[in-house]
């Protein structure tokens, strides 16, 4: 990626990110107060995980440092994902919740996998 181009793909995944952070924390204010230091501290902190350690990969210079960064960021997305699907089973949230955050978490992997195979050549 050029390096404009690779700016404006980094601001766009972020957004989505972010996005993804703000929908997790509206739709887990509604999980059981008994699950607070569980499910929802862990999707939470998960789902800040993605985001904070995409920035902070992106900031770094060496290569192989930014893939580290990128890779604990695609692990944690995943991580995430399996907490969104617990939460519906678990029927914490709703389908439409569900379905919504797992749209988006789609999107950022995708976008994510494309980030890390690009820097990995």
């Amino acid at each position: 990626m050029e390096q404009d181009l690779a700016g404006n793909y980094f601001e766009v995944l972020k957004k989505k990110m972010d996005v993804y952070v703000h929908l997790v924390y509206k739709i887990s204010k509604t999980f059981p107060k008994d699950e607070l230091y569980g499910a929802t501290s862990q999707l939470r902190r998960a789902t800040l995980s993605i985001i904070l350690n995409y920035i902070e990969g992106y900031a770094r210079k060496r290569p192989a440092v930014k893939l580290n960064f990128w890779e604990t960021s695609y692990g944690s997305l995943k991580e995430s994902k399996y907490l969104i699907h617990f939460s519906y089973v678990e029927k914490y949230i709703e389908y439409s919740e569900y379905s919504g955050a797992i749209k988006i978490a789609d999107e950022i992997g995708a976008m994510l996998w494309k980030a890390l195979t690009t820097l990995a050549k």
